[in-house]
């Protein structure tokens, strides 16, 4: 999951920078240089500034790193990058098997990708973030890197487990599911270990704040009735109706419509349910663009391929009350791009093109550029 910068209250494209006062600061003045551990690592998003967000669900964290990668760069070239799980495992010293990329973004000032890395299975696997530029890959050194972290309250405990047979995982590994940065503020989508534990946090940055978890209860059309518990896999933010929102997709798979306004420290939140887009699928990332005037989302799914959603659709529907039959379609339309085959984690790379990451038929990554469709 997911990500990207998330689009400014004042802008409706998401990975745009704030425009806020904070943004002309420095806001990295706070942060220090220190010899920072990742226990793991899963999403990952830009904020102005060259800092990327990197999720710790193991650690309960999430870190802010000043990367430096500050220039920025007008023309990008595409990249066309095979194998990308060898080429990493080698300089790692291990074998592909043995590496997990977790997720991607892109660093909206130079175009510079960074990769969440597991080296090794299960939980507390040891964490690395790669960046890459053209073909050459670097694994950052945080020790050399400021930084900041924030430690989330509230989290599931570190040995407790969720689902049943094949479906059981790490209940800790839940407890960050995606995050973002919009309007001065990181938005952490996860499970708390409160009674509603699909959890939204909204924590002012530089950090400051509870990051007390808002719960989230929506309708799933799919299974007829309201959800507490399961969490957003993944989300952006837009402006909906002229108002900004967070859009959200839950396993199975619900697009889910929040206010923004409304994600506050314990807050009771209540999503509108605008699409239900087929069970037996799990929602991967998400991004939103601009093409030709108009808005749109796309959405990478585990079985349904990659969805474009106009989101001029979103503000249309009264939201899904009822069940859906059959793990049937209901709500806000959507189209299919069939030519793209394979995604599991994409972001924009500019305002033309996507950088996406393929798994190919051989069971290996590809890093590459394509048009926005």
């Amino acid at each position: 999951m997911k990500l990207k910068l998330l689009a400014c209250l004042a802008l409706t494209c998401s990975l745009s920078i704030s425009l806020n006062p904070a943004a002309a600061a420095d806001l990295t003045a706070g942060m220090k240089t220190a010899s920072l551990e990742l226990k793991s690592a899963g999403p990952v998003a830009f904020g102005p500034q060259g800092i990327l967000f990197v999720a710790d669900p193991l650690g309960a964290a999430v870190h802010a790193i000043a990367t430096g990668d500050t220039g920025k760069v007008a023309k990008r070239k595409p990249v066309a990058l095979d194998a990308v799980d060898r080429k990493i495992a080698a300089a790692l010293g291990t074998a592909p098997d043995k590496i997990r990329i977790s997720d991607l973004a892109v660093n909206p000032l130079s175009g510079v990708a960074y990769l969440s890395v597991a080296r090794g299975s299960g939980v507390a696997a040891p964490a690395v973030i790669v960046s890459v530029r053209g073909d050459k890959l670097e694994t950052l050194d945080l020790s050399s890197l400021k930084s900041a972290s924030f430690t989330l309250p509230s989290v599931p405990d570190a040995k407790a487990t969720t689902g049943r047979g094949r479906r059981r995982q790490s209940a800790r590994s839940q407890a960050i599911t995606d995050l973002g940065y919009v309007n001065g503020r990181v938005l952490v989508a996860g499970m708390s270990n409160e009674e509603f534990s699909s959890s939204l946090r909204s924590v002012a940055f530089p950090f400051d704040g509870s990051g007390k978890p808002a719960s989230v209860e929506i309708y799933h059309g799919a299974h007829g009735r309201f959800e507490t518990r399961s969490p957003v896999r993944t989300f952006v933010s837009l402006n909906v109706a002229g108002q900004p929102y967070l859009v959200a997709a839950y396993q199975c798979t619900p697009l889910v419509t929040i206010p923004l306004s409304d994600i506050k420290p314990g807050a009771k939140l209540k999503g509108k349910t605008v699409a239900e887009l087929g069970n037996r699928n799990r929602p991967l990332d998400m991004i939103v663009y601009t093409k030709a005037g108009k808005e749109y989302m796309l959405i990478a799914n585990s079985s349904r391929g990659i969805m474009k959603v106009s989101t001029v659709e979103l503000g249309k529907h009264p939201g899904i009350t009822e069940r859906v039959a059959g793990g049937g379609k209901k709500g806000v339309p959507y189209e299919t791009i069939e030519g793209w085959k394979g995604i599991l984690q994409l972001d924009r790379a500019d305002d033309s093109n996507a950088l996406v990451m393929r798994e190919t038929e051989a069971g290996s990554f590809n890093l590459e550029t394509l048009p926005l469709p």
